[in-house]
């Protein structure tokens, strides 16, 4: 396990860092909420997804291989949602801030929102199958995986929700800002695409 840790570093970086829902909502967040109103959101993802690819490690993924529909409506469950949260990221504008309508991501939400996020699944399922053998031992490997993704994912997240802020500034407009959210609202409907263009 020690000759895997850089590369199993380098996955983590790379998968954490690149384009996907949870970092379309973090970069939307942070630019209609601002940094601190998006830190619960930050933080259930930087907490949620390690303990998804625990679970994962320990033989949730296994379920997927012996009850396949199991996967199928995960799938279907999770581009609803996706769907549901697009609408909302849509819809949520400065002007909406100082009510009810609009509010970022809680940490309960960004936490259970890895267990319908497509990518969330391909990156732990990906991460186990990569990183573990079968003469380790499971709870050091998969342990292992889980730190690394501790360490990743906070970073990750607060860069994401920062470039968010940082765009927020430049969309001095309540019509800028609305621009941006429909642009970022259709970025994560694309996401859902490849989910079943795959097969």
């Amino acid at each position: 396990m020690p000759d895997l840790w850089l590369p199993l570093l380098v996955f983590a970086v790379t998968s954490t860092m690149t384009p996907g829902p949870n970092n379309v909502m973090l970069t939307a967040s942070g630019a209609t909420f601002g940094f601190r109103r998006t830190l619960p959101h930050m933080l259930g993802i930087s907490l949620g997804f390690p303990a998804m690819v625990l679970a994962v490690g320990l033989g949730l993924g296994g379920v997927f291989v012996a009850v396949p529909a199991v996967h199928e409506v995960l799938k279907y469950a999770g581009a609803a949602y996706l769907l549901w949260l697009s609408w909302r990221i849509a819809r949520a504008w400065r002007k909406e801030t100082e009510g009810s309508a609009a509010r970022p991501m809680t940490f309960l939400e960004a936490a259970l929102f890895q267990w319908v996020n497509p990518k969330a699944w391909m990156i732990a399922v990906g991460s186990v199958a990569a990183y573990t053998s079968v003469e380790g031992n499971v709870w050091v490997e998969i342990g292992f995986i889980v730190v690394i993704f501790l360490v990743v994912c906070l970073p990750s997240t607060m860069a994401w929700a920062g470039f968010g802020v940082a765009i927020g500034r430049l969309l001095r407009s309540d019509r800028l800002l609305r621009v941006f959210n429909v642009t970022m609202a259709l970025l994560l409907v694309a996401s859902i695409v490849p989910i079943f263009v795959q097969h």
